[in-house]
């Protein structure tokens, strides 16, 4: 399995919205065991993404399909920044598809 954890920075008073458009993104992602957003409660702009896959190709090829695609174009003006945490290997977990 391969794992990212990730932080998005959304502009002030959008993270909802940028919530909304990743959750959207969602659908039908060939490879893809758990696929979390989560607010920051210690800040109000802040997103963790949490991510398992079945392989690192999986993810890239996730980023090629139109509804990822367009969840990018439609939340990209609302990230102020994004940082890549860590890349991980779930060995499974409560709730991990597939593992």
């Amino acid at each position: 399995m391969y794992g990212l954890i990730g932080k998005f920075a959304a502009t002030p008073g959008a993270r909802d919205r940028l919530s909304a458009i990743l959750l959207t993104g969602l659908r039908d992602m060939p490879g893809c065991l758990s696929y979390v957003v989560a607010n920051d409660p210690a800040d109000p702009d802040a997103l963790w993404i949490t991510e398992a896959w079945d392989s690192p190709e999986s993810h890239r090829a996730s980023l090629a399909l139109p509804s990822v695609q367009a969840a990018i174009a439609e939340g990209r003006p609302l990230i102020a920044g994004m940082q890549r945490i860590a890349e991980t290997q779930p060995v499974g977990g409560h709730g991990l598809t597939g593992a």
